[in-house]
Order: C-alpha cells, then structure tokens, then sequence
C-alpha cells in the first residue's frame, strides 16, 4: 500500500476540514480537465497545486483540497483531507456527508485510462478509508447523485464493475518459509528520539521524521494514551501530550513529565510493548 502522507508531499500534517464519523462508502473522481503523463517525481507538485487551487476558490469556500485521497497513474494514494475528514467534493453538503471522495489524476484529455497501479493506487485509498475512516462497502462515480461526467466512461466502467484489483498484478500466494525465525524487535534511539520530540511537525521540504517516533506512537496508541488517526511518524502536539501521560503514568511529576522522552520512562514502554531501546 502506497499511502503518500500530507507532510510528506507538503501539507500541513492534519487538515481542518470538518470532521466525519463514517460513510456510506466512498465516490471516484477524475480531475475533469486535460491532464499530461508525467514521472512519478513530478506527481506530489502537482498534487500541491491542486490544493493550492482549491484554497484560492473564493466561491467554493475549500477548506482544504476538496478530496480525501488524490492517486497517481504511477500507483501512489496522496493523502488530501485523509479519514474522518468529510470532503468537499460530491457536489452538495448532504453528498459530502454521505460518502469520502478519491480523486484519480485523469483528464478528460490527455491522460485518460486508468494504469493498473492507478487501479491499485485508488484500492488502497478506498481500502485505508474503510479500515481508519469507517467507510461503509459501497463504491460510485461522482455522477452518481450528481449531474456530472465524472470520473470519466473509462473510470466509471471499472466502479461499474466493483472496482476491483487488476488480476495479473495480484501478489502470487507466499511460500511458507522453513523453519520461520521470530521478527526481531524494533529498536528506538533515545537521542534520535529526543531530536524529532524537539523538532517536530517538519517544516515543508524537511525530511520526515525519525522513522522510531512511529514505534513510540504505536505503543502509546496500545496503551490508550493517543488516537490512532494522529499517530503519523511526526512527534507532534498531541504525542507530546500522549508521552507526558506515560510519563505521569510511571510516577512523574511537574517537569519530569513534560513530553520528552527520558531513558526510564522509555524503557518501561519499551519492555511492556515489545522494542528495545538504545542510547
């Protein structure tokens, strides 16, 4: 699953779109206008400039680009609004409420059939708004409920169809290997830590963050400290708050609890959630 995150193609982390608690299912788009084939490194530009377009549109009031997931012919799903953000492209208040919208990067000219990785590409964004997003089963076209083309007659006869995976880039069946060694645990550098707690959200242009916070996050998530939809990789605000609840939860107080990582603390979470850490 090639899921691209708004940090990493330069959004903010979180959009502020209105928040939705579940769908009927989710609506396909194209973009409606010509589009060009372009490489893969030219895919995040261009998603930019369709949220910058959107933030410019006066009349239509965007909050943010208007669709939850953008997917390249290329196979990437760019995360727009993201899950249980309600999208604003369906057409009208209620259609917006009733399903997430998916916006395949295809034109009405120029680039017009959807590649297999696309196909891939828009499952998975459909599959991540199901599985975080509570997104019911049900799949359409933008013109169903609305008075529009989209998301094209080439799109539109695969959401016809079910919208299925393309069969011959299904993965074959795994071999069951011999004699399976145990998954080593992952480890977290304490330093490292530190580093990202102190320096995250990035920047736009800045590298993503240290790859351990996501290690972190995921155990403080186990331990019902932090929501799962803002454990990102990015030591934020609100694992700030997740880790500072660790800590006061291991008998710190005041400005021992602050957020920040200590050694203790660290490999307390660390022995009760399975990874190591390091210095």
């Amino acid at each position: 699953m090639a899921i691209i995150r708004r940090s990493q193609w330069g959004a903010p982390a979180t959009s502020p779109a209105t928040y939705i608690g579940s769908t009927r299912g989710t609506k396909v788009h194209y973009l409606g206008t010509a589009y060009a084939s372009r490489p893969h490194d030219q895919c995040a530009a261009y998603v930019r400039q369709i949220r910058a377009s959107h933030l410019a549109d006066v009349k239509e009031g965007y909050v943010d680009v208007a669709y939850n997931y953008l997917v390249c012919e290329h196979g990437s799903a760019f995360e727009g609004r993201g899950v249980h953000k309600r999208t604003g492209a369906n057409g009208t208040a209620a259609l917006n409420s009733q399903d997430y919208a998916v916006c395949a990067l295809l034109g009405s000219s120029g680039l017009t059939k959807p590649s297999d990785a696309m196909l891939h590409g828009l499952r998975d964004a459909i599959e991540e708004l199901r599985e975080h997003g509570r997104a019911g089963t049900w799949v359409g076209g933008h013109r169903d409920g609305h008075a529009t083309t989209c998301p094209g007659d080439p799109l539109y006869d695969w959401v016809q169809r079910g919208a299925p995976r393309p069969a011959a880039q299904e993965p074959p069946e795994p071999k069951p290997a011999p004699s399976p060694k145990p998954p080593a645990k992952p480890s977290v550098d304490l330093s490292r830590l530190v580093a990202a707690a102190k320096a995250d959200p990035p920047k736009r242009g800045t590298p993503v963050s240290y790859y351990g916070v996501k290690t972190v996050e995921s155990a403080l998530v186990a331990e019902g400290l932090l929501a799962r939809e803002v454990a990102d990789g990015h030591y934020g605000t609100a694992t700030v708050r997740a880790y500072a609840a660790w800590q006061r939860r291991c008998g710190y107080k005041g400005p021992a609890a602050d957020g920040i990582p200590g050694a203790e603390s660290l490999r307390k979470l660390a022995a009760k959630r399975g990874f190591t850490v390091t210095a």
